[in-house]
């Protein structure tokens, strides 16, 4: 006799639906697993929430109050806009922090990828002394924004600094580059320039990337130099020239150290170096206006997260991945 293989049916006719499978006991090595990896990240969870996000929410709440950091916090008062409305209305070294970090921004930040560029592809080919040289391109970038290196090229380029002596030589008459309101943001623009190391060794790890049959299937063809680098280096080194693009103008707009230490944390001479994030010091650190310097972090926050967002979807148009779809 033939045993029926038929799904069962209900009263109406219809094939009841199969049953769902039985999940069997969780088990309990990969629960232990799962807390393990909560412990580990604990630390760094916690500091997300207690020195970024706590600070972050404080200061957006500041940023509708009057707080001056010397008041006590049951004096603090709810002001509402009037603190974005006072940026954008009547506080005219806002507008003049804006314009001078734009110009550092757009000047500073493309001569310091060339530069970056030019440098990884000198010392791209191994030859002897190259490693060395390499070194001692990077080793501006160690520094970093250190205040030891601002007050070294505040000197340098003084009245009476090395830099004007060596003019002397050529019989060029100097000038207080940093006192001179018409050349101060630009000393600023020639220290962050001169640290290009580090975007230059991630050009170098992207130029080691490139195939070697490209530029020598590109020279058969007739290609010079200047061809093979239009069409074969500056193509497959897009996605490294997008990610330092990105991360030298986040840090070109976030530049303080230098300006605040070169004027002397004035940003003269006449706002000359007077940098957004150096204006946003002076309010709440010289002025204790704290309340009006958290709206101006904010307004900053938002502009670079703008800015981010437009080189992202702009990217498509001219960063060319190895899956050449772009994404």
């Amino acid at each position: 006799m033939a045993v029926s293989t038929a799904p069962s049916t209900r009263s109406g006719g219809r094939p009841r639906p199969p049953a769902p499978p039985r999940r069997g006991p969780v088990n309990p090595g990969r629960r232990a697993e799962g807390r393990a990896g909560y412990v580990f990240l604990s630390p760094w969870l916690l500091g997300l929430m207690l020195i970024t996000a706590a600070p972050m929410l404080l200061s957006l709440y500041l940023s509708f109050t009057d707080y001056d950091v010397l008041s006590d916090w049951d004096q603090i008062n709810w002001i509402g806009f009037d603190n974005y409305e006072r940026m954008f209305t009547a506080d005219p070294v806002f507008k003049s922090s804006v314009a001078v970090t734009l110009t550092f921004a757009l000047i500073a930040v493309p001569l310091k990828l060339a530069a970056a560029l030019g440098v990884a592809m000198l010392l791209n080919r191994e030859r002897r002394g190259t490693g060395l040289f390499r070194a001692l391109f990077y080793l501006p970038s160690l520094l970093g924004g250190s205040v030891a290196l601002a007050l070294v090229w505040r000197a340098i380029f003084s009245r009476d600094g090395s830099f004007n002596a060596l003019l002397d030589i050529f019989g060029i008459t100097g000038r207080p580059w940093v006192n001179d309101p018409d050349w101060s943001l630009e000393t600023l623009m020639v220290l962050a320039i001169w640290q290009f190391g580090a975007p230059m060794v991630i050009f170098l790890a992207g130029l080691k990337q490139v195939p070697a049959e490209l530029y020598e299937a590109a020279e058969v063809d007739g290609a010079g130099p200047l061809r093979r680098f239009w069409h074969v280096t500056l193509p497959l080194l897009s996605p490294v020239i997008f990610f330092n693009l990105v991360l030298e103008t986040i840090n070109g707009f976030q530049g303080f150290t230098s300006a605040f230490v070169i004027s002397n944390g004035s940003g003269g001479p006449v706002n000359s170096t007077m940098l957004y994030t150096l204006h946003l010091y002076t309010q709440g650190f010289t002025e204790f206006k704290m309340g009006y310097a958290s709206a101006l972090a904010w307004v900053f926050l938002l502009a670079i997260g703008a800015i981010t967002a437009a080189f992202f979807s702009t990217g498509r148009f001219w960063v060319h991945y190895a899956d050449g779809d772009g994404k």
